[in-house]
């Protein structure tokens, strides 16, 4: 699967629940309407914390990926 282009990427590697979260909120804060953040992280819960998060906040979960130890999230501006 082709992953979607990124506008804005975050590390959030080694922090957990909510912090990345947290991250994504602000960093997607930045953006304009229908650019894509792209955010890293090690956390399992990530997974499903984004899925709530996007749902929460209209913003759109374009893909989740699993790579070696890190799950990728490319979220869409609202």
């Amino acid at each position: 699967m082709q992953a979607p282009q990124a506008d804005k990427e975050i590390d959030t590697r080694g922090l957990n629940c909510p912090l990345p979260i947290l991250r994504a909120k602000k960093a997607l804060a930045d953006l304009v309407s229908g650019q894509v953040l792209k955010v890293v992280s090690t956390d399992p819960g990530s997974m499903r914390d984004f899925k709530a998060f996007c749902k929460q906040t209209g913003n759109e979960l374009l893909s989740q990926q699993t790579i070696d130890k890190d799950f990728v999230h490319y979220l869409k501006r609202r």
